[in-house]
């Protein structure tokens, strides 16, 4: 059995904002980075050493949708392993967010484009599992399938 390597030596903790407003549409955004580039996410990304989980997921909202948010409650943990080459181990920690308004100005080096997308369109967008998981969870409408 061949051990499997990793881009980095260490498990990368992430927070990631389900962002729902008033009229029940959630925030998407479309990665123009790694991973998940030309994907559907919802804004997110690595805790800094130190850095609170709240504080840094209302940090990198901001960063990249350029929101403010009031963090809910904690949804659930995803872990992602991702194949090939991008060896990385992600611990990810979904948060139901609400935002305190909706103009979105998405920074355009990380997002391609970022939408409020009513939930019953949810299910058309291009997402990686752990997404698309996430959302069923939030709307079990959305899942046709047991993940």
């Amino acid at each position: 059995m061949t051990e499997m390597k990793f881009k980095k030596d260490h498990i990368v903790t992430s927070v990631v904002a389900v962002i729902v407003d008033s009229d029940g549409q959630v925030l998407l955004t479309k990665r123009n980075i790694n991973p998940f580039k030309g994907e559907w996410v919802m804004p997110g990304g690595r805790i800094d050493l130190g850095e609170p989980i709240v504080k840094a997921l209302q940090r990198e909202v901001m960063e990249e949708v350029g929101l403010q948010v009031e963090v809910e409650d904690l949804i659930d943990v995803f872990e992602h392993v991702t194949p090939g080459e991008d060896n990385y181990h992600f611990i990810i920690l979904f948060y139901l967010c609400h935002p305190l308004y909706c103009d979105i100005a998405h920074n355009r080096d990380e997002v391609e484009e970022a939408r409020w997308v009513p939930r019953q369109e949810l299910a058309n967008y291009r997402m990686p599992e752990g997404t698309r998981f996430i959302l069923g969870k939030l709307f079990p409408d959305m899942c046709s399938c047991e993940t």
